[in-house]
């Protein structure tokens, strides 16, 4: 490395340290306005956060950090293998961000701020009307971000939905996404219909008896704990949509909800950000240093909170190991329950309107519907103000319901109060998953590994194989080095096919 290459290093990296330190402080501040924060508060944390992020992009917008990137970019085959990915990282921001100035990023993040507030007043009193013009704000702002956006030599030919897409999961574009998607109508939507048809009869009973919130924090606790989350680098607690939020290299935070009739809904949303956290926390250390933490993507990030959430944790073996915690822990709920009856419960294949609480089979229509729906919205063929009515005409096309309020509606998800593109992730996190455990099958005892709860064993293939290279490759390469094949839904439908079916006796 030359001597002017290695001091343009340096000037990105001091400006790296304190960019670090905004966004920290940034993160710091958005845990505590989705957590604990009283609502009269809300507004003033709300354009503080919006400050601080600013202060942030404006040290990206240095002309001396810009130069500096840009020379290092250019001359990235002298650096080490690391440093020339965040020249790369670098260089793919830079194209992004060109021509928004720290005006114009200012203003985008007051309407996305501003958005989450009226999202949450507007789900809290069942009123689309409190969320609609705050939803045309964030469409208006997505557009305009994209049209300021320099495009990679890739996206020469992308529509703005396509670029929305690949800033969350890189390489991914409509054309590919719906490829996969009909994939999956193609072979969900009959085999819906044969579980629909069969006389399989599944105990869902004492999945509604009341419980404390107090034991489902201690059954939060034992199951993070199950998993190896590090409670000396993490915490958790409630907020209205459960979210993972990771402060700094050794703070990552989790969070659920407690619904009194529902103990499971916690279960399933704790074990799921657990996931997201054992990301975090496992991480390499080189990778932070080097400031490339926060290069894996979306799809990256889902596949592995899923793997936890559904693979292991809706697996028979994860019900043997939790099923004594669980009678102790909710005695009066688990009363004449057998670990079968667990197990089957929260395997049942029933269409509902609530994405987070959807089973593991029709989760998939939940993401193609909100795919189909955001692709209207950015091209302009729906109107907001005929949104709530689009959705719920396609929960009666794939899923034979219909929502009966704006909460359990188009006010669900918190997702669009920032944007648009990041859906369509959490179901290409299952296709990844579903092909990296087929791979994990051939190198460990991954069943008996979770029956006798060795997560030791588990996470140890997860980092070496999963998170280790995840900050470093385009998802494309990621999933291919996993498996040795390229990227297909085929394996998250086989396996679905196969559980079911015999779940279903079909």
């Amino acid at each position: 490395m030359n001597k002017e290459t290695e001091e343009k290093l340096g000037t990105v990296r001091e400006t790296l340290k304190e960019m670090q330190y905004y966004n920290n402080a940034a993160n710091v501040m958005n845990y505590d306005l989705e957590t604990i924060c009283p609502k009269g508060g809300q507004k003033i944390q709300g354009e503080t956060i919006a400050f601080i992020s600013n202060q942030e992009f404006k040290l990206r917008k240095n002309p001396e950090f810009i130069e500096a990137a840009e020379y290092i970019y250019e001359h990235r085959e002298e650096l080490e293998e690391i440093d020339k990915i965040l020249a790369e990282v670098l260089h793919r921001s830079y194209l992004g961000e060109k021509n928004i100035t720290p005006e114009k990023q200012h203003e985008f993040a007051l309407v996305l701020n501003k958005a989450y507030i009226d999202w949450e007043k507007a789900k809290r009193e069942d009123s689309f009307d409190v969320f609609k013009d705050s939803l045309s704000e964030v469409k208006r702002v997505m557009l305009e971000s994209t049209g300021l956006q320099e495009r990679m030599e890739y996206q020469k030919d992308y529509s703005d939905y396509d670029l929305m897409l690949d800033n969350y999961e890189r390489g991914m574009n409509t054309e590919k996404v719906r490829a996969a998607f009909d994939e999956c109508k193609e072979r969900l939507v009959p085999f819906l219909k044969k579980i629909q048809a069969s006389k399989k009869e599944i105990r869902t009973d004492f999945l509604a008896r009341p419980v404390t919130d107090e034991s489902q924090r201690q059954m939060a606790q034992y199951l993070l704990e199950v998993m190896n989350f590090d409670f000396n680098r993490g915490a958790f607690t409630t907020t209205v949509h459960p979210f993972t939020e990771t402060l700094s290299r050794n703070d990552v935070r989790v969070t659920t909800n407690y619904k009194r009739d529902n103990f499971t809904s916690s279960m399933y949303s704790i074990i799921h950000e657990g996931g997201h956290a054992l990301f975090g926390q496992n991480v390499p250390t080189e990778d932070y240093d080097h400031y490339i933490d926060g290069n894996r993507t979306l799809g990256m990030d889902e596949s592995v909170s899923r793997f936890y959430e559904n693979r292991i944790g809706r697996s028979k073996e994860y019900m043997h190991l939790i099923y004594p915690k669980t009678c102790e822990i909710f005695p009066e709920a688990m009363k004449g329950v057998s670990e079968n009856d667990l197990y089957e419960a929260v395997n049942i294949v029933t269409p509902s309107l609530i994405r987070t609480e959807a089973d593991e089979f029709t989760y998939t229509f939940h993401i193609i519907i909100r795919f189909e729906i955001e692709q209207e919205i950015i091209a302009g063929r729906v109107k907001i103000e005929d949104v709530p009515e689009l959705w719920n005409k396609k929960y009666e096309e794939y899923l034979g319901i219909r929502p009966t309020s704006y909460r359990t509606g188009v006010l669900q998800d918190v997702h669009w109060s920032f944007g648009f593109g990041y859906f369509p992730t959490y179901a290409l996190g299952n296709m990844y998953n579903a092909m990296y455990i087929n791979r994990m099958k051939s190198d460990i005892d991954l069943w008996g590994s979770v029956s006798k709860g060795d997560f030791n064993t588990v996470n140890g293939w997860m980092t070496e194989n999963v998170f280790k290279e995840a900050e470093r490759k385009d998802p494309a390469d990621w999933i291919r080095d996993i498996t040795g094949r390229d990227f297909t839904p085929k394996d998250f439908l086989d396996y679905l096919e196969e559980k079911y079916g015999e779940l279903y006796g079909l």
